[in-house]
């Protein structure tokens, strides 16, 4: 196994190192290979995703990639490098679990996964602006092939995951040209999976729902703003964004990251929670090398470790664990299960 590791700015530069340890624990044979993109990448290079870290990535197919910056204003020679990243891999769909983990601000009952479009919608970088200034236009783009691909994968993984329902999302009553296809070929894929059952929301309704009553949900098939926003909304109730894992996931490629950004105002000072990176490698594990059985045991060991009481700051201030020593817990866990196993 081989793994393209990118930390990214900010706090990546701990939790991503945390999550590489865990599974060089369960793995020891893996073969890290650095790369880099960011913010800090473009202040010292002038781009923030080097050619050489598009030629590591393209060549391994596997990428673990931390928080990248990313400003509210415009910076020369600034682009996203995650973006950039997973369209360069065509890794088009956005998988985010959220499930009920033991900390005081998550829901019981909850869990879901939200399969997101992710390569196109309004996240193509199609703007312009008038000469005025006065005026900005993006461009909202969907298309059959993206939507069909992306709708496969979802049905495909409910069936894996032994999930009973597909909520498709979208706004097709204002937006009958794009979201309206999205709609209508992912209703086209449903057919093909008849022991899925399949219902529809609009995305208003859907964030409603999201927040009154998650436990509804089961898959959730949506395009890539709705399921960035419904993806946030959700992972309050899996304990917040320093729990909440993602993986990027192609045909034959994928990126892992986590979904907290950069935190800069505790980068650096060890507190940083890695339970959402570790969980990010966990989903690489399952999806792309297919190695569920280690997936499994890197999120049982999360879930214990929890359970008894070891956590970080973010999650209860008194009796916090370092960044170092969570992972360390984790490790300890992880292979006293493979001992376990081994006799």
């Amino acid at each position: 196994m081989q793994l393209c590791v990118i930390e990214g700015d900010g706090v990546g530069h701990e939790v991503i190192p945390a999550a590489v340890r865990v599974l060089k624990a369960l793995a020891p044979k893996l073969e890290v290979i650095p790369a880099e993109a960011g913010f800090e990448t473009l202040q010292r290079t002038g781009t923030p995703l080097p050619e050489e870290t598009c030629r590591i990535a393209a060549q391994i197919r596997a990428v673990l990639f931390g928080a990248a910056e990313s400003p509210s204003y415009p910076v020369e020679g600034y682009f996203s490098p995650i973006i950039a990243l997973r369209q360069q891999l065509s890794a088009y769909a956005n998988i985010r679990p959220t499930r009920y983990l033991p900390v005081a601000t998550a829901r019981p009952g909850v869990d879901f996964i939200i399969v997101r479009e992710n390569t196109e919608d309004l996240y193509t970088g199609a703007e312009s602006v008038d000469e005025s200034g006065d005026s900005g236009v993006a461009q909202k783009i969907i298309t059959r092939a993206a939507t069909e691909r992306v709708a496969r994968r979802a049905y495909k993984l409910a069936l894996e995951n032994e999930r009973q329902r597909v909520t498709i999302v979208h706004k097709a009553n204002i937006l009958p040209k794009s979201d309206g296809l999205f709609r209508r070929v992912a209703y086209e894929v449903a057919e093909r999976f008849p022991e899925i059952e399949t219902d529809e929301l609009l995305v208003d309704t859907a964030a409603y729902w999201m927040v009154k009553s998650p436990a509804r949900f089961d898959v959730i098939l949506t395009s890539n703003l709705y399921g960035d926003i419904l993806s946030d909304m959700g992972a309050a109730w899996g304990g917040g964004l320093g729990l909440a894992p993602a993986l990027n996931l192609g045909d034959d490629a994928a990126i892992a990251e986590p979904v907290h950004g950069t935190a800069p105002d505790i980068a650096g000072k060890n507190v940083a929670n890695p339970t959402a990176a570790i969980l990010s490698v966990a989903l690489l594990l399952r999806h792309h090398w297919r190695r569920p059985d280690l997936g499994y045991r890197i999120e049982r060991a999360i879930t214990r470790a929890i359970t008894d009481g070891f956590h970080t700051a973010d999650v209860e201030p008194r009796g916090a664990l370092s960044t170092d020593a969570f992972t360390d817990k984790i490790i300890e866990l992880v292979t006293a299960h493979s001992a376990s196993v081994k006799s």
